[in-house]
């Protein structure tokens, strides 16, 4: 039986080929959309609503990051409902609780990372 976990849509991750390509569109959502840019390791921010990868990643296009209030419950929904994870992907709090984790596979060209919101 499903719970009906609640998702919220967290960002839309976009992969492009190097850090240069990444701050070009970061800078330029950020001039479309008045947001504010913000520096990371491998990627740029364009408000909170996009990641430009600084290289490629997971997904053809990019990912599409989704958070929920219990990612312990979300993850057994979504195995119920027949997905699975790849498991190389999880992170761990201090604890030993799940904190994120992508879907296996791709949908539309896109990898599904869930976060613990």
């Amino acid at each position: 039986m499903y719970m009906n976990c609640k998702f919220e849509l967290e960002h839309i991750g976009i992969n492009t080929p190097n850090a240069e390509e990444a701050a070009k569109l970061a800078e330029l959502l950020c001039m479309m959309f008045g947001l504010e840019p913000r520096h990371g390791n491998k990627s740029e921010f364009a408000g909170p609503y996009f990641e430009c990868m600084k290289a490629p990643f997971l997904g053809a296009n990019g990912h599409i990051a989704m958070r929920t209030p219990d990612l312990t419950a979300a993850a057994e929904e979504l195995k119920e409902k027949g997905f699975s994870f790849n498991m190389d992907t999880a992170a761990y709090n201090e604890g030993g609780t799940l904190k994120n984790v992508y879907l296996a596979g791709e949908y539309g060209g896109f990898a599904i990372h869930i976060m613990q919101k």
